[in-house]
This record gives C-alpha cells, structure tokens and sequence, in this order.
C-alpha cells in the first residue's frame, strides 16, 4: 500500500470541490481494500454529508470495512454540527484504520478527532504529505490560526503598467486582460468563499463580479461603500464616514464567517492590503497592450514565483510567506 499515492489521490477530489463546499472544508478521502481503492467521496454542500460519511456510505458490502484503511486529507470532525460527528461513524462502521493528511485547524476538532479514533482502537497514521494537505485547506487555516480570510489580491495591467485609463466621456470598464484570462478569472471566482471591491470601483465598472464565463456557482459578494445603487447580490461593508484599514476589513469579513475573499480593486482598496501586508497570494496579470495614461497598477515588492503565459496574456502569481 502506497500511503503518498493514496493521499494524493484524495488532495486531487478534495480540488476538484474547491469552493462547493464552503463553510466546510473540500476534504477529499477514499477507502482502500485488498490492494485497490473501493469508493471515494468528497464534502457535500453545505448541510450535507462530510466527506468521510460519503466514502462509508458508498461502499454497500459493510463487511469490507474491518479489512479497510480510510485515507482523508483532514482529520476528521468530532463535534456535533449540522451533522454528527464522522468520528463516531468512523468507529461505528468497524474501519479499522485511518490515514490522515493535516490536523483541523478548529479548536473543537483539533487533535480532538485523533485522539477519539485512538480511544476507540483505531490505527491512526498521521502527517501523509500534510504540506500537501495544508496547501490544499490553507484557507481553513488561515482562517483559524490568524483569524482572517485567506486572501487573493487580483488585477489585471497594461504592457506600461496602468490598471485602467483616464474615463473618457463616461467610458468604462475597459477591459485590458484577453477573454482566455477573464474565463481563469471567473473560475477563481467560483472557488473562493467570497469577492470584494470598493464603492468607486463599483460605481465606475458596474462590476457584477460574477462567473457567468464558468460555472454559475456565485459565493458572497461584498462592497466597500457608500453612496451605492444597484447593489442587487452584493452585501455592503458600511464604513460609516470612516477610512478602514486592512485589518479593520479583514476583522469585519472574519466576523462574517468568510474563509476566502479575492480582492479585485480598485488601487485604493488593493494598496490596503499590500501597505499592511494583510494579504497571501497576488494573481497579476500583464498585457501587451498599452494605456498611455491613466490609473498605475499596485506595486509588489517581491519577486514573483510562477508565471503562466495565457495567449498574449502574462499571468504572475505571487505568495506571501507571512
């Protein structure tokens, strides 16, 4: 039995449920049985099933169980929620063994879940590839440990370095990424537990921040504002005549439960985060195509890690080791 490879495997069905799942993590997991996977399962909707309940409740010959090990990139939950305990079902089903990519991060379930399958004579294997698994539910970690959302800043600039032109005869948006660029945008969108921008970016672009161009799946949608009309989706961050800081912002999208945010401008909004350095991944995209004059993009001073030419399109991805 090849634990990494199995545990592989349930990070790439835990991916593939980025952003259906929230507020629950995208766990993924797999029973394995006489030298072969026999069922996998993933985190329902929210209110649904966890992921370790479908993989036991996908198998129907329950005398397989005893002979299993159970692989799952998180550890399993053992509280009562809107569902109850996958620890409990666990020791119910008569699993014998338990693979465990991470911890959760939660206070309620941490170290808690282990420590109720030991107790209850499960072998519990734990830390398979867990900075795989971290990555792969770092936003629940951020969440938990620095009491935040995880956050994405995005923007896409122009060849000379401008986030948008001077408006012209009331002339906006204008689009500066390629169509191939806007489509990864609305993917993103769809995975990530909420998007955020500020009032003057609303106002100027009538942004409907949605992911028309992917898979219709809309999380929360917030504007920084006041003064604001057609608002039909979005929830408004009142700043009662006050100038909040990042941190402020990020408390506020904290206390509403938001794990993920992408911040998608304007400059004010984006240098916000980057000032305070509240933020863990940037996504730029630069085009070959050239404003002359206008709003000058935010500026980052690190070095990018990955770049990805999409058609003529340059896409740098950069992460903030905090």
């Amino acid at each position: 039995m090849n634990e990494e490879k199995l545990m592989k495997r349930c990070i790439e069905i835990g991916k593939s449920v980025l952003g259906m799942t929230y507020p629950n993590p995208n766990v993924g997991s797999l029973l394995f049985c006489d030298g072969k996977i026999i069922s996998e399962g993933f985190t329902s909707k929210a209110g649904g099933n966890h992921s370790e309940i479908n993989t036991i409740k996908n198998v129907k010959d329950q005398s397989l169980f005893k002979n299993s090990t159970l692989f799952v990139t998180l550890e399993p939950c053992c509280h009562f929620g809107k569902t109850p305990p996958c620890t409990n079902e666990i020791v119910k089903s008569g699993i014998k063994n338990v693979v465990i990519g991470c911890e959760d991060p939660n206070p309620i379930v941490k170290f808690k879940g282990i420590k109720y399958l030991k107790d209850h004579g499960v072998n519990v294997t734990y830390g398979i590839l867990e900075d795989l698994c971290k990555d792969l539910h770092k936003r629940l970690i951020v969440y938990f440990e620095k009491k935040r959302p995880y956050i994405i800043l995005k923007w896409a600039e122009s060849f000379d370095g401008f986030i948008a032109p001077k408006i012209k005869n009331n002339k906006r948006p204008y689009w500066i990424s390629n169509e191939l660029s806007k489509q990864i945008v609305h993917k993103w969108r769809s995975q990530e537990h909420a998007i955020m921008i500020g009032h003057k970016t609303k106002k100027n672009d009538n942004a409907f921040l949605d992911v028309r161009n992917w898979n219709n799946i809309n999380n929360r949608k917030f504007v920084v504002g006041r003064d604001l009309e057609d608002l039909e989706g979005f929830e408004i961050i009142e700043t009662n005549g006050k100038i909040l800081s990042a941190n402020d912002l990020s408390k506020n999208l904290f206390n509403k439960k938001i794990q993920s945010i992408i911040i998608e401008g304007g400059l004010f909004t984006l240098n916000k985060f980057i000032e305070s350095n509240i933020w863990d991944e940037a996504r730029v995209f630069k085009s070959n195509t050239k404003i002359y004059d206008g709003t000058s993009s935010p500026k980052l001073n690190l070095n990018y890690n990955e770049k990805t030419q999409i058609d003529k399109d340059t896409l740098y991805h950069f992460k903030n080791y905090q």
